[in-house]
């Protein structure tokens, strides 16, 4: 396989759904071609997949990462969620040092955890999103069920395995 891999962490069920439906409702329908999610790498090269395999399994053998989402990010042209997590970024930072040479320089660059729920549209209707969901309580506990590796294709994204957190 060439496509790259990607690598993203998964939602509990009542947080996927309260997602799933703000993005299914804001997010332009004809690119629309994914679910939900947090990405921790955007691009790994399809040679990594079965060391990936291993360093996620290891990785999901732990209690779930506690996260919030802590306020609403203006994205331009779209809206999302700022999230954080210490312990996530720990699990990204490692996993980052085990494939370092190797990453984009997306990537590379600092980390900016974020759940997009909108995109690529006018900018009015972002800033009216963004006005609507300013008015949320924060921050707001965010479960995270697992990680997910993913191949790229093109546009659509095809899962390759999830890694459900055990602890």
């Amino acid at each position: 396989m060439t496509q790259p891999l990607i690598v993203t962490a998964t939602f509990g069920a009542d947080d996927h759904s309260w997602l799933e439906g703000l993005r299914r409702k804001h997010f332009p329908v004809e690119r629309n071609q994914v679910p939900v999610h947090l990405t921790l790498f955007h691009h790994l090269p399809p040679s990594l997949d079965a060391e990936l395999r291993d360093r996620l399994a290891d990785a999901a053998a732990f209690a779930p990462p506690r996260a919030a989402i802590t306020g609403v990010m203006d994205l331009g042209q779209g809206t999302a969620f700022r999230v954080a997590s210490e312990e996530l970024e720990d699990l990204r930072a490692e996993l980052a040092v085990a494939f370092r040479g190797l990453l984009t320089p997306q990537d590379q660059a600092g980390w900016r955890p974020h759940i997009t729920v909108q995109n690529k549209v006018q900018r009015a209707e972002a800033i009216a999103l963004q006005t609507e969901l300013y008015t949320g309580d924060f921050p707001r506990p965010l479960a995270i069920s697992g990680l997910t590796s993913w191949r790229y294709l093109g546009g659509p994204w095809e899962k390759v395995r999830a890694y459900p957190f055990r602890g």
